[in-house]
Protein backbone atom coordinates (compact mmCIF):
# COMPACT_ATOMS: atom_id res chain seq x y z
CA UNK A 1 0.00 0.00 0.00
CA UNK A 2 1.06 3.55 -0.65
CA UNK A 3 2.75 5.49 2.18
CA UNK A 4 1.74 8.72 0.43
CA UNK A 5 -1.79 8.32 -0.91
CA UNK A 6 -4.26 6.90 1.65
CA UNK A 7 -6.88 4.31 0.76
CA UNK A 8 -9.59 6.90 1.41
CA UNK A 9 -8.21 9.15 -1.33
CA UNK A 10 -8.36 6.36 -3.90
CA UNK A 11 -11.96 5.70 -2.83
CA UNK A 12 -12.79 9.38 -3.23
CA UNK A 13 -11.33 9.34 -6.74
CA UNK A 14 -13.57 6.43 -7.67
CA UNK A 15 -16.57 8.22 -6.21
CA UNK A 16 -15.85 11.40 -8.17
CA UNK A 17 -15.44 9.44 -11.38
CA UNK A 18 -18.74 7.63 -10.88
CA UNK A 19 -20.48 10.98 -10.28
CA UNK A 20 -19.41 11.98 -13.79
CA UNK A 21 -20.59 8.75 -15.40
CA UNK A 22 -24.00 8.40 -17.02
CA UNK A 23 -26.83 6.55 -15.30
CA UNK A 24 -26.95 2.79 -15.82
CA UNK A 25 -23.30 2.76 -16.90
CA UNK A 26 -20.23 0.71 -16.05
CA UNK A 27 -16.51 1.46 -16.18
CA UNK A 28 -13.95 -1.30 -16.83
CA UNK A 29 -10.20 -0.81 -16.50
CA UNK A 30 -7.55 -3.57 -16.65
CA UNK A 31 -4.23 -3.41 -14.85
CA UNK A 32 -1.01 -3.16 -16.83
CA UNK A 33 0.10 -6.46 -18.37
CA UNK A 34 3.41 -8.02 -17.45
CA UNK A 35 5.96 -7.64 -20.25
CA UNK A 36 8.61 -10.14 -21.26
CA UNK A 37 12.17 -8.80 -21.46
CA UNK A 38 13.64 -11.93 -22.99
CA UNK A 39 12.76 -15.61 -22.84
CA UNK A 40 11.37 -16.18 -19.31
CA UNK A 41 12.61 -12.89 -17.80
CA UNK A 42 10.07 -10.13 -17.22
CA UNK A 43 10.59 -6.40 -17.10
CA UNK A 44 10.04 -4.97 -13.61
CA UNK A 45 6.29 -4.48 -13.26
CA UNK A 46 4.93 -0.94 -13.19
CA UNK A 47 1.21 -0.46 -12.74
CA UNK A 48 -0.90 1.36 -15.34
CA UNK A 49 -1.20 4.97 -14.16
CA UNK A 50 -4.99 5.16 -14.50
CA UNK A 51 -5.39 1.88 -12.61
CA UNK A 52 -2.98 3.05 -9.89
CA UNK A 53 -4.81 6.36 -9.59
CA UNK A 54 -8.16 4.67 -8.92
CA UNK A 55 -7.01 1.76 -6.76
CA UNK A 56 -3.44 2.05 -5.46
CA UNK A 57 -3.30 -1.68 -6.24
CA UNK A 58 0.13 -2.67 -7.51
CA UNK A 59 -0.38 -6.18 -8.91
CA UNK A 60 -0.84 -7.38 -12.50
CA UNK A 61 -3.70 -9.63 -13.59
CA UNK A 62 -6.37 -7.37 -12.14
CA UNK A 63 -9.43 -5.48 -13.40
CA UNK A 64 -11.28 -2.71 -11.58
CA UNK A 65 -14.97 -2.27 -12.35
CA UNK A 66 -17.08 0.71 -11.26
CA UNK A 67 -20.86 0.27 -11.27
CA UNK A 68 -22.75 3.31 -9.93
CA UNK A 69 -25.78 2.25 -7.91
CA UNK A 70 -24.87 -1.44 -7.64
CA UNK A 71 -26.60 -2.82 -4.55
CA UNK A 72 -23.72 -5.06 -3.47
CA UNK A 73 -21.03 -2.43 -3.89
CA UNK A 74 -20.02 0.02 -6.61
CA UNK A 75 -16.24 -0.60 -6.64
CA UNK A 76 -15.33 -4.14 -7.68
CA UNK A 77 -11.87 -5.65 -8.15
CA UNK A 78 -10.98 -8.86 -9.92
CA UNK A 79 -7.52 -10.02 -8.86
CA UNK A 80 -5.32 -13.06 -8.31
CA UNK A 81 -6.17 -15.47 -5.53
CA UNK A 82 -3.71 -16.25 -2.74
CA UNK A 83 -1.41 -19.11 -3.75
CA UNK A 84 1.19 -20.31 -1.22
CA UNK A 85 3.29 -22.09 -3.84
CA UNK A 86 3.43 -19.09 -6.17
CA UNK A 87 4.01 -16.72 -3.26
CA UNK A 88 7.00 -18.81 -2.21
CA UNK A 89 8.67 -17.92 -5.52
CA UNK A 90 7.34 -14.45 -6.29
CA UNK A 91 6.20 -12.88 -3.02
CA UNK A 92 2.88 -12.24 -1.35
CA UNK A 93 -0.39 -11.78 -3.23
CA UNK A 94 -3.14 -9.55 -1.86
CA UNK A 95 -6.08 -11.70 -2.93
CA UNK A 96 -9.78 -10.74 -3.07
CA UNK A 97 -10.14 -10.57 0.71
CA UNK A 98 -7.13 -8.30 0.99
CA UNK A 99 -8.47 -6.10 -1.80
CA UNK A 100 -11.48 -5.33 0.38
CA UNK A 101 -9.65 -5.05 3.69
CA UNK A 102 -6.51 -3.24 2.57
CA UNK A 103 -7.64 -1.29 -0.48
CA UNK A 104 -11.20 -0.38 0.42
CA UNK A 105 -12.91 -2.12 -2.48
CA UNK A 106 -16.61 -2.82 -1.98
CA UNK A 107 -16.42 -6.26 -3.53
CA UNK A 108 -13.73 -8.51 -5.01
CA UNK A 109 -13.54 -11.77 -6.99
CA UNK A 110 -10.81 -14.06 -8.31
CA UNK A 111 -9.59 -12.97 -11.73
CA UNK A 112 -10.12 -16.54 -12.90
CA UNK A 113 -13.88 -16.03 -12.49
CA UNK A 114 -14.12 -12.84 -14.54
CA UNK A 115 -15.57 -14.52 -17.65
CA UNK A 116 -18.42 -15.91 -15.55
CA UNK A 117 -19.14 -12.80 -13.47
CA UNK A 118 -18.36 -9.63 -15.42
CA UNK A 119 -20.71 -10.19 -18.40
CA UNK A 120 -23.59 -10.30 -15.94
CA UNK A 121 -22.47 -6.95 -14.53
CA UNK A 122 -22.28 -5.44 -18.02
CA UNK A 123 -25.70 -6.77 -19.05
CA UNK A 124 -28.41 -4.15 -18.55
CA UNK A 125 -25.99 -1.22 -18.52
CA UNK A 126 -26.57 1.31 -21.27
CA UNK A 127 -23.02 2.64 -21.54
CA UNK A 128 -19.54 1.16 -21.05
CA UNK A 129 -16.62 3.43 -20.15
CA UNK A 130 -13.48 1.69 -21.31
CA UNK A 131 -9.99 2.61 -22.70
CA UNK A 132 -10.50 0.94 -26.07
CA UNK A 133 -7.28 0.36 -28.02
CA UNK A 134 -4.88 0.39 -25.08
CA UNK A 135 -4.70 -3.39 -24.61
CA UNK A 136 -5.71 -5.31 -27.73
CA UNK A 137 -5.91 -8.70 -26.02
CA UNK A 138 -8.23 -7.33 -23.35
CA UNK A 139 -10.24 -5.45 -25.99
CA UNK A 140 -11.02 -8.82 -27.56
CA UNK A 141 -12.23 -10.21 -24.24
CA UNK A 142 -14.54 -7.24 -23.73
CA UNK A 143 -15.93 -7.63 -27.24
CA UNK A 144 -16.48 -11.34 -26.62
CA UNK A 145 -18.50 -10.51 -23.50
CA UNK A 146 -20.62 -8.03 -25.46
CA UNK A 147 -21.21 -10.59 -28.21
CA UNK A 148 -22.29 -13.15 -25.63
CA UNK A 149 -24.83 -10.72 -24.22
CA UNK A 150 -26.12 -9.82 -27.69
CA UNK A 151 -26.59 -13.50 -28.47
CA UNK A 152 -29.15 -13.63 -25.67
CA UNK A 153 -31.23 -10.63 -26.73
CA UNK A 154 -34.20 -12.79 -27.71
CA UNK A 155 -34.14 -14.21 -24.20
CA UNK A 156 -34.40 -10.69 -22.77
CA UNK A 157 -30.73 -9.75 -22.36
CA UNK A 158 -29.93 -6.06 -22.70
CA UNK A 159 -26.46 -5.32 -24.16
CA UNK A 160 -24.93 -1.86 -23.76
CA UNK A 161 -25.62 0.47 -26.64
CA UNK A 162 -22.58 2.73 -26.37
CA UNK A 163 -18.85 2.64 -25.62
CA UNK A 164 -17.24 5.82 -24.27
CA UNK A 165 -13.50 6.47 -23.83
CA UNK A 166 -12.87 6.32 -20.09
CA UNK A 167 -9.95 8.74 -20.50
CA UNK A 168 -12.25 11.70 -21.26
CA UNK A 169 -13.47 11.76 -17.66
CA UNK A 170 -10.58 10.18 -15.80
CA UNK A 171 -7.76 12.25 -17.23
CA UNK A 172 -9.41 15.52 -16.37
CA UNK A 173 -9.57 14.35 -12.74
CA UNK A 174 -5.89 13.38 -12.82
CA UNK A 175 -4.89 16.84 -14.06
CA UNK A 176 -5.68 18.41 -10.67
CA UNK A 177 -3.30 17.19 -7.98
CA UNK A 178 -4.32 16.84 -4.34
CA UNK A 179 -2.20 17.98 -1.40
CA UNK A 180 -0.95 14.41 -0.97
CA UNK A 181 0.02 14.19 -4.62
CA UNK A 182 1.93 17.47 -4.41
CA UNK A 183 3.78 16.13 -1.37
CA UNK A 184 4.94 12.96 -3.10
CA UNK A 185 5.92 14.90 -6.22
CA UNK A 186 7.88 17.34 -4.06
CA UNK A 187 9.68 14.38 -2.48
CA UNK A 188 10.52 12.97 -5.90
CA UNK A 189 11.81 16.41 -6.84
CA UNK A 190 14.01 16.60 -3.74
CA UNK A 191 15.58 13.21 -4.44
CA UNK A 192 16.16 14.07 -8.09
CA UNK A 193 17.68 17.42 -7.14
CA UNK A 194 20.19 15.67 -4.88
CA UNK A 195 21.01 13.24 -7.69
CA UNK A 196 21.75 16.11 -10.08
CA UNK A 197 24.00 17.76 -7.48
CA UNK A 198 25.92 14.52 -7.02
CA UNK A 199 26.29 14.07 -10.77
CA UNK A 200 27.70 17.59 -11.12
CA UNK A 201 30.34 16.85 -8.50
CA UNK A 202 31.12 13.47 -10.10
CA UNK A 203 31.69 15.06 -13.52
CA UNK A 204 34.87 16.80 -12.37
CA UNK A 205 36.60 13.41 -12.27
CA UNK A 206 35.90 12.82 -15.96
CA UNK A 207 35.00 9.40 -17.28
CA UNK A 208 31.92 8.58 -19.33
CA UNK A 209 28.33 9.73 -19.59
CA UNK A 210 27.08 6.43 -18.20
CA UNK A 211 29.08 6.98 -15.02
CA UNK A 212 27.03 10.10 -14.35
CA UNK A 213 23.90 8.08 -15.10
CA UNK A 214 25.09 5.54 -12.52
CA UNK A 215 25.47 8.34 -9.96
CA UNK A 216 21.90 9.46 -10.64
CA UNK A 217 20.49 5.96 -10.18
CA UNK A 218 22.58 5.36 -7.06
CA UNK A 219 21.22 8.52 -5.46
CA UNK A 220 17.64 7.73 -6.46
CA UNK A 221 17.79 4.30 -4.85
CA UNK A 222 19.74 5.46 -1.81
CA UNK A 223 16.84 7.78 -0.98
CA UNK A 224 14.09 5.24 -1.58
CA UNK A 225 13.18 5.91 -5.22
CA UNK A 226 13.53 2.50 -6.86
CA UNK A 227 12.59 3.60 -10.39
CA UNK A 228 13.49 6.27 -12.90
CA UNK A 229 10.57 8.25 -14.30
CA UNK A 230 12.02 7.90 -17.82
CA UNK A 231 15.35 6.90 -19.40
CA UNK A 232 17.99 9.37 -18.22
CA UNK A 233 19.53 11.72 -20.77
CA UNK A 234 23.23 12.39 -20.16
CA UNK A 235 24.57 14.26 -23.18
CA UNK A 236 28.11 15.63 -23.19
CA UNK A 237 29.26 18.09 -25.81
CA UNK A 238 27.28 17.98 -29.05
CA UNK A 239 25.15 15.14 -27.62
CA UNK A 240 23.39 17.85 -25.63
CA UNK A 241 21.87 19.03 -28.91
CA UNK A 242 20.07 15.68 -29.35
CA UNK A 243 16.79 16.19 -27.53
CA UNK A 244 16.15 12.54 -26.57
CA UNK A 245 19.72 11.26 -26.46
CA UNK A 246 19.90 8.16 -24.22
CA UNK A 247 22.99 6.26 -25.44
CA UNK A 248 24.97 7.83 -22.58
CA UNK A 249 28.17 6.12 -23.73
CA UNK A 250 30.56 8.91 -24.79
CA UNK A 251 33.48 10.29 -22.77
CA UNK A 252 33.29 13.52 -20.76
CA UNK A 253 35.71 15.95 -22.38
CA UNK A 254 37.31 18.96 -20.78
CA UNK A 255 35.72 22.13 -22.13
CA UNK A 256 32.36 20.49 -22.94
CA UNK A 257 29.01 21.04 -21.33
CA UNK A 258 26.95 18.14 -20.03
CA UNK A 259 23.16 18.21 -20.32
CA UNK A 260 21.42 15.89 -17.85
CA UNK A 261 17.66 15.38 -18.10
CA UNK A 262 16.71 12.89 -15.40
CA UNK A 263 14.18 12.28 -12.66
CA UNK A 264 13.11 9.54 -10.29
CA UNK A 265 9.66 8.13 -9.63
CA UNK A 266 8.22 7.89 -6.12
CA UNK A 267 5.06 5.84 -5.61
CA UNK A 268 4.29 6.13 -9.35
CA UNK A 269 4.72 9.94 -9.38
CA UNK A 270 7.38 11.44 -11.62
CA UNK A 271 9.92 14.19 -11.29
CA UNK A 272 11.65 15.77 -14.29
CA UNK A 273 14.75 17.97 -13.97
CA UNK A 274 17.28 19.20 -16.52
CA UNK A 275 20.54 20.94 -15.73
CA UNK A 276 23.46 21.84 -17.97
CA UNK A 277 26.94 22.34 -16.56
CA UNK A 278 30.62 22.32 -17.64
CA UNK A 279 32.75 19.20 -17.24
CA UNK A 280 35.64 21.39 -16.09
CA UNK A 281 33.54 23.20 -13.50
CA UNK A 282 33.85 26.55 -15.29
CA UNK A 283 31.75 27.87 -18.17
CA UNK A 284 33.52 29.29 -21.23
CA UNK A 285 32.38 32.71 -22.39
CA UNK A 286 30.19 31.40 -25.28
CA UNK A 287 28.70 28.76 -22.98
CA UNK A 288 28.01 31.34 -20.29
CA UNK A 289 26.42 33.77 -22.76
CA UNK A 290 23.95 31.20 -24.11
CA UNK A 291 23.31 29.78 -20.65
CA UNK A 292 22.35 33.17 -19.23
CA UNK A 293 19.80 33.61 -22.03
CA UNK A 294 18.19 30.25 -21.28
CA UNK A 295 18.13 30.94 -17.54
CA UNK A 296 16.49 34.34 -18.07
CA UNK A 297 13.92 32.66 -20.31
CA UNK A 298 13.16 30.08 -17.61
CA UNK A 299 12.69 32.76 -14.97
CA UNK A 300 10.29 34.61 -17.27
CA UNK A 301 8.34 31.42 -17.99
CA UNK A 302 8.06 30.44 -14.31
CA UNK A 303 6.82 33.94 -13.53
CA UNK A 304 3.98 33.34 -16.00
CA UNK A 305 2.84 30.19 -14.20
CA UNK A 306 -0.06 31.50 -12.14
CA UNK A 307 -3.84 31.07 -11.94
CA UNK A 308 -5.70 32.93 -14.66
CA UNK A 309 -2.87 32.76 -17.17
CA UNK A 310 -3.39 30.30 -19.98
CA UNK A 311 -1.24 27.25 -20.71
CA UNK A 312 0.74 28.86 -23.53
CA UNK A 313 1.77 32.03 -21.68
CA UNK A 314 4.93 30.52 -20.09
CA UNK A 315 5.98 29.32 -23.55
CA UNK A 316 5.34 32.74 -25.06
CA UNK A 317 7.37 34.42 -22.30
CA UNK A 318 10.29 32.03 -22.83
CA UNK A 319 10.27 32.38 -26.62
CA UNK A 320 10.39 36.18 -26.39
CA UNK A 321 13.43 36.13 -24.09
CA UNK A 322 15.22 33.45 -26.14
CA UNK A 323 14.61 35.30 -29.39
CA UNK A 324 15.89 38.59 -28.02
CA UNK A 325 18.93 36.79 -26.63
CA UNK A 326 19.69 35.20 -30.00
CA UNK A 327 19.45 38.63 -31.64
CA UNK A 328 21.73 40.21 -29.03
CA UNK A 329 24.34 37.47 -29.55
CA UNK A 330 24.17 37.74 -33.32
CA UNK A 331 22.82 34.26 -34.02
CA UNK A 332 19.72 35.64 -35.75
CA UNK A 333 19.07 38.99 -37.36
CA UNK A 334 16.28 41.57 -37.38
CA UNK A 335 13.92 43.11 -34.86
CA UNK A 336 12.27 41.14 -32.08
CA UNK A 337 8.80 41.51 -33.59
CA UNK A 338 9.98 40.38 -37.01
CA UNK A 339 11.97 37.43 -35.61
CA UNK A 340 8.99 36.27 -33.54
CA UNK A 341 6.63 36.52 -36.50
CA UNK A 342 8.99 34.48 -38.70
CA UNK A 343 9.84 32.07 -35.83
CA UNK A 344 13.51 32.69 -36.52
CA UNK A 345 14.34 31.01 -33.20
CA UNK A 346 13.12 27.59 -34.43
CA UNK A 347 16.53 26.25 -35.62
CA UNK A 348 17.80 26.83 -32.05
CA UNK A 349 14.64 26.10 -30.03
CA UNK A 350 12.40 23.47 -31.55
CA UNK A 351 10.33 22.19 -28.61
CA UNK A 352 7.75 23.66 -26.29
CA UNK A 353 8.54 25.07 -22.87
CA UNK A 354 6.76 22.44 -20.81
CA UNK A 355 4.24 19.66 -20.35
CA UNK A 356 1.90 18.40 -17.65
CA UNK A 357 3.60 16.30 -14.97
CA UNK A 358 2.16 13.71 -12.62
CA UNK A 359 1.93 9.92 -12.62
CA UNK A 360 3.28 10.03 -16.17
CA UNK A 361 6.26 12.22 -17.00
CA UNK A 362 4.25 13.56 -19.94
CA UNK A 363 1.07 13.53 -17.93
CA UNK A 364 -2.52 13.40 -19.05
CA UNK A 365 -4.83 16.38 -19.49
CA UNK A 366 -5.90 18.52 -22.42
CA UNK A 367 -3.86 21.63 -23.20
CA UNK A 368 -6.81 23.27 -24.92
CA UNK A 369 -10.50 23.52 -24.11
CA UNK A 370 -12.19 23.81 -27.46
CA UNK A 371 -9.95 26.07 -29.52
CA UNK A 372 -8.62 28.06 -26.55
CA UNK A 373 -5.55 27.37 -24.44
CA UNK A 374 -6.50 25.96 -21.06
CA UNK A 375 -6.43 28.34 -18.11
CA UNK A 376 -3.98 27.44 -15.36
CA UNK A 377 -5.59 26.51 -12.04
CA UNK A 378 -4.32 25.53 -8.58
CA UNK A 379 -3.30 21.87 -8.40
CA UNK A 380 -1.94 21.64 -11.92
CA UNK A 381 1.75 20.68 -12.17
CA UNK A 382 3.90 21.35 -15.20
CA UNK A 383 7.52 21.45 -16.28
CA UNK A 384 9.23 24.65 -17.39
CA UNK A 385 12.15 23.78 -19.67
CA UNK A 386 13.40 26.30 -22.22
CA UNK A 387 16.59 25.53 -24.10
CA UNK A 388 18.93 26.55 -26.89
CA UNK A 389 20.69 24.08 -29.19
CA UNK A 390 23.29 25.07 -31.77
CA UNK A 391 23.86 22.11 -34.05
CA UNK A 392 27.52 21.18 -34.54
CA UNK A 393 27.06 21.36 -38.32
CA UNK A 394 25.30 24.74 -38.37
CA UNK A 395 27.47 26.65 -40.83
CA UNK A 396 25.37 29.81 -40.51
CA UNK A 397 26.81 30.72 -37.12
CA UNK A 398 30.23 31.53 -35.73
CA UNK A 399 32.15 28.31 -34.90
CA UNK A 400 32.39 29.23 -31.20
CA UNK A 401 28.65 28.56 -30.78
CA UNK A 402 28.52 25.21 -32.57
CA UNK A 403 27.77 22.05 -30.60
CA UNK A 404 26.46 23.88 -27.53
CA UNK A 405 23.20 22.43 -26.16
CA UNK A 406 21.57 23.93 -23.06
CA UNK A 407 18.30 23.17 -21.29
CA UNK A 408 17.15 24.16 -17.80
CA UNK A 409 14.06 22.41 -16.41
CA UNK A 410 12.11 22.49 -13.17
CA UNK A 411 8.80 21.09 -11.94
CA UNK A 412 6.29 23.81 -11.06
CA UNK A 413 2.96 23.50 -9.23
CA UNK A 414 0.26 26.12 -9.71
CA UNK A 415 -0.87 27.53 -6.35
CA UNK A 416 -3.72 29.85 -5.32
CA UNK A 417 -1.59 32.98 -5.65
CA UNK A 418 1.19 31.97 -8.04
CA UNK A 419 3.37 28.88 -8.25
CA UNK A 420 5.78 26.70 -6.31
CA UNK A 421 8.96 25.23 -7.77
CA UNK A 422 9.19 21.65 -6.52
CA UNK A 423 12.77 21.08 -7.71
CA UNK A 424 14.64 24.10 -6.38
CA UNK A 425 17.13 21.95 -4.48
CA UNK A 426 19.61 21.87 -7.35
CA UNK A 427 21.54 25.03 -8.37
CA UNK A 428 21.02 26.65 -11.74
CA UNK A 429 22.80 30.01 -11.81
CA UNK A 430 26.31 30.04 -13.25
CA UNK A 431 27.80 31.10 -9.91
CA UNK A 432 25.92 28.40 -7.97
CA UNK A 433 26.89 25.64 -10.38
CA UNK A 434 30.55 26.61 -10.45
CA UNK A 435 30.61 26.84 -6.64
CA UNK A 436 29.04 23.39 -6.24
CA UNK A 437 31.42 21.82 -8.71
CA UNK A 438 34.39 23.38 -6.91
CA UNK A 439 33.48 21.50 -3.72
CA UNK A 440 35.73 18.56 -2.93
Amino acid sequence: MSPWIPMTEHAERRRRLMELMAEDSIAILPAAPECTRNRDVLFPFRQDSDFQYLTGFGEPEAVVVLIPGREHGESVLFCRERNPEKELWDGSIVGPEGAIEQYGMDDAFPISDIDDILPGMIEGRSRVYYPLGRDQSFDKRVMDWIKAIRAKVRAGAQPPGEFVALEHLLHDLRLYKSANEIKVMARAGQISAQAHCNAMKRARRGGYEYQLEAELIRTFMEHGARNVAYPSIVGAGANGCILHYIDNSDPLKEGDLVLIDAGCEVDCYASDITRTFPVSGTFSEPQRALYEVVLEAQYAAIDAVRPGNHWNMPHEAAVEVLTQGLIDLGLIQGTLADALEKEAYRPFYMHRTGHWLGMDVHDVGDYKVGDAWRELEPGMVMTVEPGLYVAPDNMDVDPRWRGIGIRIEDDVAVTKDGCRVLTDGVPKTVAEIEALMAEQ
